[in-house]
């Protein structure tokens, strides 16, 4: 089974697309070269097909304008641990 990113490795990724907004006027700026970079680590972290809609999601969420606060990490990782959670309580 593969590994699936930690909750803290998520809540730290939705941190650092969040920093931008310290940043007024430039914040916005610095998104579109943390965009790739943040869609690639989505892409690695959660794989598969799972890895390639969220990872393009969360590069159209870093990229738009007053999006980032969206924790795209953090919500992929609840869905995932609730959608395990159910499928366990299906299965007893």
């Amino acid at each position: 089974m593969p590994q699936k990113p930690s909750l803290l490795f998520c809540i730290i990724m939705d941190v650092l697309g969040c920093a931008t907004y310290l940043i007024p006027g430039l914040g916005e700026w610095f998104d579109i070269g943390f965009a790739p970079i943040s869609a690639v680590i989505y892409f690695f972290a959660f794989k598969g097909m799972r890895g390639v809609v969220g990872g393009s999601i969360n590069f159209l969420e870093e990229l738009l304008p007053g999006t980032d606060i969206i924790p795209t990490f953090t919500i992929t990782w609840l869905l995932m641990r609730y959608n395990k959670t159910s499928s366990q309580n299906i299965t007893k």
